[in-house]
């Protein structure tokens, strides 16, 4: 099973090294325009497959891509401290001009997966580009909030002394500013948040839901400033993504994608939960929220739209 990783920067590279670390697929080949670049990861990263699992890690060009099942694009330039992912979408989009068709020309039936910022833009951008040459959208997808997700999920977790892998509550809406967190929908064991805190004895105060929410939403900026970049959450995402893809897996999953049918959503790539599969997204899940969280869906929604207008995409 072959991956792709086009773009060897931080995230590209941590995603490669997650994938080996937890022993996703057979062959991974890196593409970058710096093949030094490329090469000095894959041979870093290989060296630790005795550590791991038994994974071929190699450099390579996109003749390299063909017969890959998922290409995860990570190509383009860094956020900077202080810059909204929004503020990237000039910056990155004709970067996409070369490489979704250059992916495409060697791996036709390759998932893509996107992970450049801003995320929900990159995607329904490469998605545009992918159907001009027959691929269809639900083929084309993007980390969206899996990453938020995971925040939200570690943060109530960190909170209820509860293990993050039993907590089940997403973020949706744009990988961004505007992104809401559904805390109606948020479930332990089964219990509403409010009621499990009853259970528990550990109070959910607006101010701890406030604090989490801030820390949810402000958590690549609160990285970025520390240290330039955030790329180990992202890389562990990444290849929860693609062992779902390589295996069939059918896992819910907050990936963005082009929406079809969610009223006020509909023509916007951003993430709601998604039944992930070997085809990509296979279906969109709308949840029942509440009145103040379907508003800032909406919100979400219009900021990516008005993104979108600027690129005269249809």
């Amino acid at each position: 099973m072959k991956i792709g990783i086009v773009g060897c920067g931080m995230v590209g590279s941590a995603s490669a090294f997650a994938l080996v670390m937890s022993g996703v697929g057979r062959e991974i080949v890196l593409v970058d325009l710096n093949r030094k670049r490329a090469e000095a990861e894959a041979n870093d990263i290989y060296h630790a497959v005795p550590f791991s699992h038994p994974l071929t890690v190699r450099a390579g060009d996109y003749a390299d891509l063909d017969d890959a099942q998922v290409v995860v694009i990570a190509g383009g330039v860094a956020q900077k401290p202080g810059e909204t992912r929004l503020q990237l979408l000039e910056r990155n989009a004709e970067v996409f001009r070369q490489i979704v068709p250059s992916v495409l020309r060697h791996a036709p039936d390759a998932v893509l997966l996107v992970v450049t910022n801003p995320v929900d833009i990159m995607t329904h951008l490469a998605a545009h580009f992918a159907a001009e040459l027959d691929v269809p959208h639900s083929r084309v997808i993007g980390s969206g909030t899996t990453l938020d997700t995971a925040r939200f999920r570690a943060l109530l977790g960190r909170h209820f002394g509860v293990d993050a892998h039993h907590i089940h509550a997403y973020v949706l809406g744009e990988h961004g500013d505007s992104e809401v967190l559904a805390w109606s929908q948020a479930t332990i064991a089964g219990l509403s948040l409010d009621d499990f805190a009853k259970v528990h004895g550990k109070p959910l105060t607006a101010a701890d839901r406030r604090q989490i929410d801030e820390n949810v939403r402000r958590a690549a900026y609160q990285i970025i400033a520390g240290k330039g970049a955030t790329y180990y959450g992202i890389g562990s995402a990444v290849a929860r993504i693609v062992d779902v893809l390589l295996h069939d897996q059918r896992a819910i999953l907050s990936i963005c994608a082009r929406i079809t049918s969610v009223p006020d959503c509909e023509g916007v790539t951003l993430a709601l939960p998604h039944l992930v599969g070997g085809r990509g997204a296979l279906a969109t899940i709308p949840l029942q929220l509440e009145a103040t969280e379907l508003e800032g869906l909406r919100r979400s929604a219009g900021v990516l739209r008005e993104a979108l207008r600027s690129l005269n995409l249809k």
